[in-house]
C-alpha cells in the first residue's frame, strides 16, 4: 500500500497532476448530478454530445497546450481553425481527402512560419500569433466572400458523425487518437523533456545542446495542423463553413489547457493533463446545455473559471500559501512539543 507521504510527493504536490485530476473529478460529479438541475439523469445521447464537443475543442487544447509547454502561446489557432475548415469545404467537395490534405498543409505551413519567426528572431509569440489570427480571419472571409459556404458531400457529413459504441463517433475517436500519438511521441522520446526544458529556461537548454529552434517550429506546425484538422472535421460535420467562429473556441481552449495543469510560465504540463482539461470543459459545456442555462451565464462561468485558474497560478499567491503553510506547521510542531517540556519541568 502506498504511504501518504509518497502520495503527497507524487500527486498532491504536483500541480500538473492535481489540477486536471481534481477538475475532471468535479466535472464528472456535476455531470452525474444532472437530475438535480436538469430534471433527468444524463443519457447516452448527452455523453455523445459531450464527446462531439470534445472532438471540436480537444485538438485546439492540445495544440495550444503544446506551445505553452515551451513557454509560448499560439493565439492563431482559431484563425487556422477557420481557414482550415473553409479550405476543406472549398476543395473537399469532390473528395474529402483533397480538402483535408489542403487544410492540413495550410495549417502546417502557417504554424511552421510562425515558429520560425518566434525561434529565429526571438520575437514574442503573442504579437506574432495575434497578427496571424487577424490576418487568417480576413483571408478566410475573402475566400468565402464573407458568407458561409455549404458543403454538399452528404456522405462525408453522415460518416464523421455516425455513432460508434453509442457514445463515440469517428471525429471523437480521431481526437482521442491525436492525444495518444502525441502523448507517446513526447513520453517515449527525449522531445518531451526537451520541450519542457526550453519552457523552463531556453538559454540553458540551448547551452546543454537542445535544438530549441527546431522544436519550436515543430510545436507551432503541430498546433497548426491540429487546429486545421479540427476546423475541417467540424465543417464536414456541419455541412457548412463559417468564416468567423468568434473568440469562444480560443477562450475554451485556454481554459482547457490551464485546467490541464499547464503553467502560464511554461516548462510544466502533460498530454494526459491536457486530455483531462479538454474532457472537463466538454462535460461542463454539456451540463450548461442540458440545464438550459443562458449563453451569457455560460460565458460568465468560463470567464470566472479562467480568472480563478490564473489567480491560483499567480506566483505571489503561491508564495503566500507556502508561507502560511510553513507558519501553521511550525505552530503545530510547537504545540506538540510544549506538553513534553512542561512534564520535564515538573519532574
Amino acid at each position: 500500500m502506498m504511504s501518504r507521504p509518497w502520495i503527497a510527493r507524487a500527486f498532491l504536490s504536483r500541480p500538473e497532476r492535481l489540477l486536471p485530476t481534481s477538475a475532471l473529478g468535479i466535472a464528472l460529479l456535476a455531470y452525474l448530478a444532472l437530475p438535480v438541475y436538469a430534471g433527468g439523469p444524463p443519457l447516452a445521447f448527452d455523453t455523445f454530445n459531450a464527446l462531439q464537443f470534445f472532438a471540436r475543442l480537444a485538438p485546439l487544447v492540445l495544440g495550444l497546450g503544446l506551445t505553452m509547454f515551451a513557454g509560448e502561446f499560439d493565439l492563431s489557432i482559431v484563425g487556422t481553425y477557420a481557414l482550415g475548415g473553409m479550405l476543406a469545404v472549398q476543395y473537399g467537395g469532390t473528395h474529402w481527402a483533397t480538402g483535408i490534405a489542403v487544410a492540413l498543409a495550410a495549417g502546417a505551413v502557417i504554424g511552421a512560419v510562425q515558429g520560425a519567426l518566434v525561434a529565429r528572431f526571438n520575437i514574442s509569440s503573442m504579437p506574432v500569433t495575434l497578427g496571424t489570427y487577424i490576418a487568417l480571419l480576413g483571408l478566410t472571409k475573402s475566400i468565402s466572400g464573407g458568407l458561409s459556404k455549404t458543403y454538399d458531400n452528404i456522405s462525408v457529413t453522415l460518416w464523421v458523425d455516425r455513432q460508434i459504441a453509442v457514445i463515440l463517433s469517428p471525429r471523437s475517436l480521431l481526437a482521442l487518437a491525436a492525444f495518444v500519438v502525441i502523448g507517446l511521441i513526447l513520453g517515449c522520446s527525449r522531445w518531451g523533456r526537451e520541450v519542457r526544458a526550453i519552457g523552463s529556461d531556453r538559454r540553458a537548454s540551448r547551452v546543454s545542446g537542445v535544438r530549441a529552434d527546431r522544436l519550436l517550429i515543430g510545436l507551432f506546425a503541430t498546433s497548426g495542423v491540429l487546429a486545421a484538422a479540427s476546423g475541417a472535421l467540424l465543417n464536414f460535420s456541419l455541412g457548412a463553413a463559417n468564416p468567423d467562429p468568434g473568440t469562444q473556441p480560443l477562450i475554451l481552449a485556454a481554459v482547457g489547457a490551464l485546467l490541464g495543469g499547464v503553467s502560464l510560465a511554461g516548462g510544466r504540463g502533460t498530454v494526459v493533463g491536457l486530455l483531462a482539461g479538454a474532457l472537463t470543459v466538454s462535460l461542463l459545456a454539456q451540463i450548461v446545455t442540458a440545464a438550459g442555462l443562458q449563453g451569457y451565464l455560460a460565458q460568465l462561468f468560463y470567464a470566472a473559471l479562467l480568472v480563478l485558474i490564473v489567480a491560483v497560478e499567480a506566483p505571489g499567491l503561491r508564495r503566500a500559501w507556502t508561507r502560511t503553510s510553513v507558519r501553521l506547521h511550525s505552530r503545530r510542531s510547537a504545540e506538540r512539543t510544549r506538553p513534553t517540556d512542561s512534564r520535564k519541568v515538573a519532574s
